[in-house]
Parts: structure tokens; C-alpha cells; sequence
């Protein structure tokens, strides 16, 4: 049995319900109104989504109307799984040994863990009707032939969106976790969950901005990104935060991290126990780490070349300011990665060698095959959100962050509209998701050009194919040590692009491919013992799946095989 909600405004007494139906009733009016006057410009309202999938479906439904013996077969495949849970569930009704369910879901799918959604047969029913019909949706789309690469990989992502959404965990009357808990506190969950919802529209000015982690739960500096240091440099664009050394003896060259600007730098410092900044720290390293400013209209002109400069090269100055060091080793995180590599190559052309080696986690150089990220990505897409720039000098975090949820809508969308609103909790408190919450604005010439020169013209992976500050940059000109660490499920940075940056730079390379994703394939702690990694030699002209083919497993966390990689290069 779940845990009972009690503590929903008005309980279960009908007239308090009634009186605090009444003030979410004025509190969703007035939502809506200030929503409507916000959007009306030129007296009309501005049509709200990035992009219309509308023309690649009508493309699929002509592709599929010429082949109508494929049709056909898709739906007499459907039809006889039916029948067959029909005969399932009949037999498991009746007391009789039914075998092996009809269908399962995957092993990562953690929506139906309830013991309810085996035991009770009902609700397995349910549960295995749905996953027939959503695995015939999504494998119709994909058997779809004549389709060009792009339209079918959106047809993919919004049939999944789609098929994600209509799962019955979604609804009070066909998750028997919610009907449980509705129950047990006679519709207390349903009307704390109400008002969830509306405090979650009306934070978000009308648009749904659900909470992932109270914002009280952690306090930067207090709870959270709590390694000791001080800000040593400021410009604009960043703080340089260098940390307290913890070793009685330090490394020569200190160490600079280059964050992502998406969000905050503290992805790398949560807590003591999977900080790897501190770990970096306890290893002996001078850690010095970049806090990326978050942009205002102010700052709407500053452009790549300008975090360029006035990040890793700024950097690069103030560390020897504050050390006395010329020689630095460099750790560059996703967007951080991709910046800190344009500068490597920008730092060759003049033969400045102030860095001497470097750390790609989780990191794109070349473009071509960026995932499903690249859906978002297109001239008419591009256009709109540059409009949108333009008006305010930025793009709004939560923009950002709307974009990468969908891509993993069950865990971080769908996930908390149960536990929010049909159960009427409040978010569990963790340190990831408020950080993922934690989300900054983009400049709009800095984001414009990013997604224009790497996302659509995949520029950067071209000698030459981009300049800053007068400069040609050309990845193959890098050939200092590099380490260069992909996740194998990450989503945002897919591992396969990851590798081919092992064909671009020029010295000395080792690649890593840890387990899990883009955040828990990179901040995995040794102490933990959660994911494993592989290492291998690499060949010139093989592609990521021959690489993987030959890689061996290792168990535990890929950090201490980079500190014995990196240590003989720190002095």
C-alpha cells in the first residue's frame, strides 16, 4: 500500500474542497488571462511551437497508402498479438497457466515496476495492450519506406512523444499506484495535485514549467557545489574559481575546467561524494574551474569567439597570475569541449603551447550525426529562434531545457506529472535534477552561430571551416595528448560522434567509452562501483562499432584510468 496523502488543502471535508476548488478556479482564470495578454501582439496571438511535423506525416501517410499490402500485414500482425492476450488473459482469468506474457516492457523501462501491473489482471491486461499498440506505432513509422533520413528520424522522435504520452501510468484511472493512493486519502493527492499544476503554470507565465526539485532543498555553497574555493578572475563572461589544494604536495601544471555555459558549472561539484572537482583536488591537482556568467539582453552581442577569448584564454592568464604557471593541463565538458577545442586549434595557428594537454568528456566536434538533437535543427526552426532572439538578446533557459526533456520525456517529463500531480507529492529532493533545473540563458550571437556553424554546417570539423578572431580553425593542427571520453547511452552527445573525433586531432590520443549517459556516464565516482568503461587500441580509418568491437571492459569508474593518464602529464 502506498504512502497516504493527508496533507492536500481542505482533506477530505466537502466544503473546504468545495472553497479551495473555487480558489484554484480564480487562481486558473487569472493564469490564463495574464497568458493571453502576454502573448497578444498586433492583436493577435503568436502561434506557440518550434516546428510543424504536420508535412512529414502527410509524406509517410502517401508512402504508405502506395504500398497497401504492408499495410495490411502491419495491422494483421497487430490484430493476432491481440488475440493472443486476448487468450492470455482469459486463461490467467480462469485460474490456468498462461505462460509468458504477450509482451514485456524493455529492462530500462521503469514505468510498470508497480506489482500491480503483473499480479493484478486488469491492469496487466492494460499494461501489455498498451505496449502492443505503442511497439506497432513506433515499428510502422520506422518500416515506412521511401522516406528521406530526416523525415523519418522526426516522424520516430514525435510518434514516440506521442505513444510516451498516452501511456496509462499517465492517468488516475489506469495507474493502480495513483487509484491506490486516491483512495487512501480520499482525493487528497488529486486536489494537492490540481494545485501543483497551477502553481507550476502560473510560475512558468502560463506554460506548463514543471518542478523537478524544490529550489529550497539546496543552497549553492551550503548543500551543494561545496568544495572550498575563491574567485580569483572575473571578467563579463566568467569567474575563474581556483580551489583549495587538499595534498600536502600539488602537481606542477594546474588543471582548468571548462564547464558547459547550458548550465551551471556545479554539474561537476554536487556533493562531496561524486564531486570530481574535489576528486580532482585530493588527486593533487590546483583545480581551477570557469563559472559562466548568465546572460541578460546586455550581453546579446557577445559571440563564440567572445567566450573564446574571454573564457580559456582568460583563464589561461589569470592561472599564471595567480600560480606563476605558464603550462596548464585542460578538462572541457560538453559545449565546454567543443569551446575548448576551437581554442586548442586557434592556439596552434600561433604556436601557443600553453596547454599541454587535454580532456574531452562527453564532447561534439563533429556535427553530422548529433542524435535526435539535430531534429530541432533545421533553416525554418533556425529562423524562428533567431526571431525570438533578436527580441530579447537571448534564448531563455527553460527554452533549453524544455528541448533536451523531450528527449528523455518518460524520466523527465512524465515521471513528475504522476508524482506531482496525480499523487500529489511533492519532488523528491536531488541534487542532479536541481541542477538540471538550474538552467541559464544563451546570447543570441554566441547561439546562433553554435547552431548554425556546428549543428547545420557542421563547420567545425572542417579545416578552415570556421574563423575567430581572424583565425582559421583547423582541429588537425591539435597535437598535444588527448583524452577523449564518450557515454554509451548518452543522448545529447551520442558516442559514435563522440569517436570521430579520434580522426580529426592529430597527437596522441586515448578514447574511453564509460557506461550511462551524458551526465551519470561522466560524474561516476569510484567509490560507487556503478558503471564500468572500455578501453582499446585505436586503428586509423575504423569506425566506433569496429573500435567497440575489440575494446576490453573494465570494471568501475573511468577516473582513475584517466588519473593514471593524466598524472604522467601533470608533472
Amino acid at each position: 500500500m502506498t504512502e497516504q496523502n493527508s496533507g492536500a488543502p481542505g482533506g477530505s471535508d466537502p466544503i473546504n474542497q468545495a472553497n479551495e476548488f473555487a480558489r484554484m478556479a480564480a487562481q486558473a482564470q487569472r493564469i490564463v488571462a495574464d497568458f493571453i495578454a502576454r502573448q497578444q501582439k498586433d492583436g493577435k496571438i503568436e502561434p506557440q511551437g518550434p516546428f510543424d511535423v504536420s508535412q512529414a506525416f502527410a509524406e509517410m501517410t502517401q508512402k504508405m497508402m502506395a504500398d497497401p499490402a504492408r499495410v495490411l500485414q502491419a495491422q494483421m500482425g497487430l490484430w493476432e498479438n491481440y488475440v493472443n492476450l486476448w487468450q492470455h488473459t482469459a486463461t490467467r482469468m480462469m485460474g490456468g497457466d498462461a505462460g509468458e506474457p504477450v509482451v514485456q516492457p524493455a529492462a530500462d523501462d521503469r514505468r510498470f515496476r508497480a506489482p500491480e501491473w503483473q499480479e493484478n489482471h486488469f491492469f496487466d491486461f492494460v499494461k501489455q495492450s498498451y505496449l502492443l499498440t505503442s511497439n506497432w506505432f513506433l515499428s510502422t513509422v520506422k518500416d515506412t519506406e521511401g522516406l528521406d533520413e530526416k523525415s523519418a528520424q522526426k516522424l520516430a522522435f514525435y510518434t514516440r512523444q506521442y505513444v510516451d504520452a498516452l501511456s496509462p501510468t499517465n492517468f488516475a484511472l489506469s495507474n493502480p499506484t495513483v487509484l491506490q493512493e486516491t483512495l487512501d486519502s480520499g482525493g487528497a493527492n488529486l486536489l494537492q495535485g490540481l494545485r501543483n499544476l497551477l502553481d507550476d503554470l502560473e510560475r512558468g507565465g502560463g506554460k506548463l514549467n514543471i518542478r523537478m526539485s524544490d529550489k529550497d532543498d539546496f543552497t549553492v555553497g551550503e548543500n551543494i557545489a561545496v568544495t572550498p574555493g575563491k574567485v580569483v578572475f572575473q571578467n563579463d563572461l566568467i569567474q575563474l574559481i581556483q580551489y583549495a589544494p587538499q595534498t600536502k604536495t600539488v602537481h606542477t601544471r594546474p588543471l582548468l575546467v571548462v564547464a558547459p555555459w547550458i548550465n551551471k558549472f556545479y554539474v561537476l561539484d554536487l556533493k562531496p561524494k561524486n564531486s570530481l572537482i574535489r576528486w580532482a583536488v585530493e588527486q593533487g591537482y590546483t583545480v581551477f574551474a570557469i563559472s559562466w556568467v548568465n546572460p541578460d539582453e546586455a550581453l546579446a552581442h557577445k559571440s563564440f569567439e567572445n567566450y573564446m577569448l574571454e573564457g580559456p584564454l582568460a583563464a589561461l592568464d589569470a592561472i599564471e597570475a595567480a600560480t606563476g604557471e605558464k603550462e596548464v593541463a585542460a578538462v572541457g565538458y560538453c559545449l565546454g569541449g567543443t569551446l575548448l577545442s576551437a581554442t586548442l586549434a586557434y592556439m596552434a595557428a600561433s604556436d601557443d603551447k600553453r596547454i599541454t594537454s587535454a580532456t574531452f568528456l562527453a564532447t561534439l566536434v563533429d556535427f553530422a550525426e548529433p542524435g535526435e538533437l539535430g531534429l530541432f535543427i533545421d533553416e525554418e526552426q533556425l529562423a524562428s529562434l533567431e526571431e525570438m532572439m533578436r527580441e530579447k538578446g537571448y534564448l531563455d533557459g527553460g527554452e533549453m531545457a524544455a528541448t533536451f526533456n523531450l528527449l528523455r520525456a518518460n524520466d523527465l517529463i512524465w515521471s513528475f506529472v504522476i508524482n506531482n500531480y496525480l499523487m500529489g507529492r511533492e519532488p523528491f529532493p536531488f541534487d542532479l535534477l536541481y541542477w538540471n533545473a538550474d538552467s541559464t540563458r544563451m546570447p543570441a550571437e554566441m547561439h546562433s552561430f553554435y547552431l548554425r556553424k556546428m549543428y547545420q554546417d557542421n563547420a567545425l570539423s572542417e579545416p578552415g571551416g570556421i574563423e575567430l578572431n581572424g583565425v582559421p580553425i583547423d582541429l588537425g593542427k591539435i597535437k598535444l595528448p588527448t583524452y577523449v571520453l564518450a557515454a554509451h547511452e548518452d543522448h545529447i552527445a551520442p558516442w559514435l560522434a563522440c569517436f570521430k573525433a579520434t580522426g580529426l586531432y592529430s597527437g596522441k590520443l586515448r578514447f574511453v567509452l564509460g557506461q550511462s549517459g551524458h551526465i551519470a556516464g561522466v560524474v561516476n565516482p569510484p567509490e560507487g562501483n556503478k558503471y564500468g568503461y572500455w578501453t582499446g587500441k585505436l586503428s586509423k580509418g575504423e569506425s566506433g562499432e569496429q573500435w567497440l568491437g575489440g575494446a576490453e571492459r573494465h570494471e568501475g569508474s573511468w577516473w582513475t584510468d584517466w588519473q593514471r593518464w593524466q598524472s604522467r602529464l601533470a608533472g
